[in-house]
């Protein structure tokens, strides 16, 4: 049944919802699990993966995007004075550096590493190295070391130079895994650049930051619809026939903040800022109106462009872009607090029982019954994102 997105925007009585459960699972179980039993000491990288008694699950490769989400969460964990595995962190960042980048001689950085530590996944994927910008970003934060100013600087110059399509935006392997575009890793190095401007002020990011906004604009918002599709063509049209396209409600959620976030750093006048606060609306609005259980108040993992639900298996990731997005809508007095308090706590009842100690069930499906018996690292990223505005952070 399809949610009135109402029950999400209407300010009523303002009740302070409690942040002690939050903070708690954050410092005390979840983030203390993932720098100890989710960190490899012998390789100074962190596990992909725990099963659900805390033991890391040995897998073919590493790859670097779980490494560079880590870093990142650590990085900004203990800017936010939560939890300090900094120093772990950082020099996890400087093993990455070492172990992933241009290891096979070529510009770029290596998509995985195999157990004995030589390359795995040789190919250049542009969504890994999204995330490893971001993961400078944020490690320039917490230093201010230019050396990380410069490898995140040459960085996304290479990746322009490896990723760039002759028509707009980027390729998303080098070599292509097919024919396909995708939304997901643009979307993922507009975060990036989002983060790296901020810190660094560098007009380079910035012009990024307009050409991917441009691109969001002209090719991956469904004029029909208003809807924010997944899969292209090469040519930049929908991948399927019309009613037929994916629209994940998780990344209209993701795609709302990150407008904001680019409104917020960007000065005016700036056309590319027109119009998008209205974008982010009818994406909060319409993942909300189709994309969301009355009952339970969970996001499915897809619908088509019209609404059509056809994937109701539920991911953690769209619950964390939904409540991260709920609390800056609070913010602006465009949200309930005893709504986001209500939601917050049953997402912890829901996906992080306490005999996980810190962990969490990463999928269910329609029934409710979990998907998997692992703990995705990766998943951390999204999780610290909705937590620390859900436990009061007043940081970025």
């Amino acid at each position: 049944m399809a949610v009135d997105a109402s029950l999400f925007s209407t300010p009523k009585a303002r009740t302070a919802p409690s942040q002690l459960a939050w903070t708690e699972w954050l410092t005390v179980h979840a983030l203390p699990l993932w720098s100890d039993a989710g960190f490899d000491v012998a390789r100074g990288l962190y596990h992909e993966r725990l099963d659900w008694d805390g033991c890391s699950v040995q897998m073919s490769e590493l790859r670097l995007m779980v490494q560079a989400r880590q870093i990142s969460t650590y990085c900004r964990a203990a800017l936010d004075g939560y939890y300090d595995a900094s120093t772990q962190a950082l020099r996890c960042l400087d093993t990455v550096e070492k172990q992933y980048r241009g290891r096979d001689g070529d510009i770029g950085w290596i998509f995985s590493l195999a157990p004995d530590g030589r390359p795995a996944g040789r190919q250049r994927d542009l969504y890994a190295h999204a995330f490893i910008l971001f993961a400078y970003g944020w490690a320039i934060r917490l230093t201010g070391e230019e050396k990380y100013r410069k490898i995140a600087s040459q960085t996304a110059k290479e990746a322009e130079q490896i990723f760039s399509a002759p028509d707009a935006g980027y390729i998303d392997t080098v070599p292509p895994a097919d024919s396909l575009r995708r939304q997901n890793p643009h979307m993922h190095l507009l975060e990036a650049y989002l983060v790296l401007f901020e810190v660094t002020g560098d007009e380079y990011y910035l012009d990024k930051l307009h050409n991917l906004i441009t691109l969001a604009r002209n090719h991956l918002i469904d004029n029909r619809s208003g809807m924010l599709l997944e899969f292209f063509i090469s040519s930049w049209k929908p991948a399927s026939a019309a009613s037929h396209n994916r629209v994940e409600p998780g990344h209209l959620f993701e795609w709302a903040w990150l407008f904001s976030e680019y409104e917020r750093l960007v000065s005016p006048p700036d056309k590319d800022k027109s119009g998008l606060s209205e974008v982010a609306e009818s994406f909060f609005q319409s993942a909300c109106r189709h994309g969301i259980d009355l009952k339970s108040g969970v996001v499915f993992d897809a619908m088509t462009e019209d609404g059509v639900l056809f994937e109701k298996t539920v991911r953690i990731w769209p619950q964390t872009e939904f409540l991260r997005l709920l609390c800056k809508r609070r913010e602006l007095g465009m949200a309930d607090d005893i709504c986001v308090a209500s939601l917050g706590a049953s997402f912890l009842k829901r996906f992080t029982p306490a005999h996980l100690n810190g962990g969490w069930i990463d999928r269910f499906d329609e029934a409710g019954t979990p998907l998997v018996d692992y703990m995705p690292a990766s998943s951390l990223y999204h999780i610290y994102g909705a937590a620390r505005q859900l436990s009061g952070s007043k940081g970025k």
